[in-house]
């Protein structure tokens, strides 16, 4: 592992600030795309990879390695590292027959057939909103109970201990305080332990149920596999759509032009999903660590195997060799190669469904609220602080 050396910056280089870039990372990377920086857990140094290409170099590259990453010496950006047993810790072939089990439940198929199941859900909370009358906070009434709806129906999670789950994924989360983290997931791997028991005597017709009974031995997963399964697929399902279905709609209202334009042309809302997961920068930090696993260059720069190596994606995601005038939000850009849902082998499982819901919900605003906009002063919105992603805490709106 590199050891800590002189002219080594400390990252993060600044606070987490709502939805914006840090200038100071901005301008470094600018300067410097490959950085040797010291992070704040595991000790010792990692690199800081920023430009597009070798973002995606990083990602998909198997000389960049999940598995090898995983130890409490390894150099990280969060306060508790994934255990061994994550697919998100995995390399080929551990992690693809893994991911080949449960990837049919996302295909761009089954998540189109789960859209009008998606559709009566937003239907019914909007409905509900709009009875109470405003203002209302929309995390509170639509952004949060949405995902956690769908990911618990797909998976069989009875749908009453979601206040249950938003804690524990809330606590799994948090960037520093790893005795909070611990224990969040010991109480999420008891109880999908206590589900994935009763799916292995009773069968039934979800996600849970179809992974637990495989008539093949070779492609039976064991339960602690299924567990952390269904730990990565809760969470990501929850807190990642949850946070961005805020981001985008807070996004939209702070700039109102942007939202007028999508009320005069509502099928320009798939290319502003995209534009807005391109621009908005959903981690509060870099990326999982992966460890080389022989020397390679990027930019110019050697990393030696057994260096360690972070991804800033939302950095990549404004290269300008790949974005022109990539500050600017533009509905019309086109193809928008962002790396927001990952890349290579760990790309993210639910990117259709995440994309499906965030579609149907800027949708139904736009044709039901087309006059939606903030209840208070844009700075008196409050943000989550000291977790792994980015989001308002409370999101007051008017219609």
């Amino acid at each position: 592992m590199t050891a800590t050396g002189e002219g080594v910056r400390a990252y993060p280089f600044g606070p987490v600030d709502r939805l914006e870039v840090d200038p100071k990372l901005a301008e470094i990377c600018g300067e410097q795309p490959v950085l040797r920086v010291s992070l704040p857990y595991g000790g010792g140094d990692a690199w800081l990879v920023t430009r597009h290409a070798d973002v995606k170099a990083v990602l998909a590259d198997p000389r960049f390695s999940r598995a090898a990453a995983v130890g409490e010496d390894i150099p990280r950006t969060v306060a508790t590292g994934l255990p061994s047993t994550s697919m998100l810790s995995m390399d080929p072939p551990e992690h693809s027959r893994l991911r080949r089990r449960v990837a049919n439940a996302f295909t761009v198929r089954r998540v189109e057939a789960l859209r009008p199941r998606v559709q009566q859900i937003v239907n019914g909370l909007l409905d509900t909103m709009i009875a109470a009358g405003g203002p209302a906070d929309l995390t509170r009434t639509l952004t949060w109970p949405l995902p956690i709806t769908v990911i618990c129906e797909l998976l069989g999670v009875p749908v009453a201990d979601r206040d249950r789950f938003n804690v524990w994924v809330d606590g799994l989360l948090m960037l520093s305080d790893p005795a909070q983290s611990t224990q969040a997931r010991g109480h999420l791997n008891d109880y999908l332990a206590g589900l994935i028991a009763l799916r292995r005597v009773t069968p039934t017709d979800d996600l849970l149920g179809e992974l637990a009974h495989v008539d093949d031995e070779e492609d039976r997963l064991l339960d602690e596999e299924l567990v952390s399964l269904g730990v990565s697929l809760l969470s990501a399902g929850q807190e990642a759509t949850a946070n961005q279905l805020g981001n985008f709609v807070y996004t939209l209202l702070t700039r109102p032009d942007l939202w007028q334009k999508l009320v005069a042309d509502p099928a320009l809302v798939p290319d502003a999903v995209e534009e807005l997961s391109r621009i908005i920068p959903i981690s509060a930090s870099a990326g999982f660590t992966r460890i080389a696993l022989e020397d390679v260059e990027l930019s110019g720069q050697t990393i030696r195997a057994g260096d360690a190596v972070v991804a800033e994606l939302g950095i990549a995601n404004r290269d300008p060799a790949v974005f022109d005038h990539p500050e600017e939000i533009d509905f019309h850009r086109g193809s928008v190669p962002h790396v927001t849902f990952g890349h290579g082998v760990h790309h993210c499982l639910g990117a259709q469904l995440a994309r499906m819901e965030l579609r149907v919900v800027l949708e139904t605003l736009l044709r039901r609220l087309p006059g939606l906009r903030l209840a208070v002063p844009v700075d008196q919105i409050s943000w989550r602080t000291n977790r792994l992603i980015r989001g308002v805490e409370a999101l007051p709106v008017s219609w």
